[in-house]
């Protein structure tokens, strides 16, 4: 009866070895994940968990594999909770990889863009279009938002994105308002968001927007009109920011509550959203009495102390356009400066 006992005890504990090794094995090897994938794994039991990771192909399919991925995270339970969220998964990952993964792996981070000088109304699209947020749109003041990348997880909510930019914002133009030049002419920090706005439009290289900030900052102590051209688009857009044509002479002068050919002074409220270069460009403006500026016809401008230089530099610009228009085989170009 011993013998008996004692090979009933050497089976059950062979047995016993076999599927620890066999438990071992299913647990560390490769998995079947031929390429890396980002995946939303779901809230709920690890029995669920189990059954979507399989339906995946990010662990063994089959109901064995499932049990055997159960058992493994029971016996590893001690390691932490398994969590919910959208986790990256690498080519060839175990089952030990993939717990560890559940437990310690930070979510997939996602990033959003908002390029310098959008509106509010075309801030408001990028962030309404962007299928990995979730909820409602709010309302964007216009240049409340920092053009800024920002990372955020899957499922983010909109009213947490628009916020994290408007205090990036807020915090942003706080100190450069109070890092400005000391005989800044500007009253407060809107002021200098609001003419920062224009200036972003006006030009997109950084290296000149301090001389057009002078320029409007002479024009501003002089009593002139600032005349800026995107003004007065911001208000034939209905606050878009851009038209389907070119701007005609007829319409820059269209009155409008922006339109700077119309009012004296600044706008009452920014035409978009400056970025921290146009922000600093105000705050720190060329030096200089230039009081225009118009296309060099290379993508930058060339600025003017006087109407009779401007009205030179313009000569000499109809002279390139009409030169390239002759190469292109188009009709003639037209214009606006200041």
């Amino acid at each position: 009866m011993k013998r008996v006992f004692l090979a009933l005890a050497l089976i059950l504990a062979f047995l016993a070895a076999g599927s620890v090794a066999t438990l071992w094995n299913f647990s560390h090897r490769p998995g079947p994940l031929d390429s890396a994938v980002d995946h939303v794994v779901p809230r709920g039991s690890t029995v669920r968990i189990a059954r979507d990771l399989a339906s995946a192909g990010i662990i063994p399919a089959g109901k064995m594999a499932e049990t055997q991925f159960r058992l493994v995270a029971r016996l590893t339970k001690s390691d932490g909770a398994l969590h919910a969220a959208e986790l990256h998964f690498p080519h060839g990952a175990s089952v030990m990889d993939v717990l560890r993964i559940l437990r310690h792996g930070s979510p997939v981070r996602h990033y959003l863009t908002i390029p310098e000088g959008r509106t509010a109304r075309q801030i408001a699209t990028i962030i309404e279009q962007d299928q990995l947020l979730s909820g409602p749109m709010p309302m964007i003041a216009e240049g409340a938002l920092l053009p800024q990348t920002i990372a955020y997880e899957r499922g983010a909510l909109r009213t947490q994105i628009v916020h994290r930019l408007e205090v990036l914002m807020t915090q942003t133009l706080d100190r450069v308002w109070q890092g400005r030049d000391p005989d800044l002419t500007l009253k407060s920090s809107q002021d200098l968001l609001i003419l920062a706005s224009v200036v972003e439009r006006e030009t997109g290289d950084d290296s000149e927007r301090p001389e057009v900030a002078r320029v409007f900052l002479n024009r501003l102590a002089k009593g002139m009109k600032l005349q800026s051209d995107p003004t007065a688009i911001y208000d034939l857009s209905n606050g878009l920011g851009v038209l389907d044509h070119p701007v005609t002479h007829e319409e820059l002068h269209r009155a409008g509550s922006h339109n700077t050919y119309d009012i004296m002074g600044l706008p009452p409220g920014p035409i978009c959203s400056p970025g921290l270069a146009a922000l600093q460009a105000v705050a720190h403006p060329a030096a200089g009495d230039m009081l225009y500026f118009v296309a060099d016809g290379t993508g930058k401008h060339g600025f003017s102390r006087d109407l009779h230089e401007h009205n030179r530099r313009i000569d000499a610009l109809k002279t390139v356009r009409a030169s390239q228009s002759r190469a292109d085989g188009e009709g003639s170009v037209v214009d606006h400066h200041r």
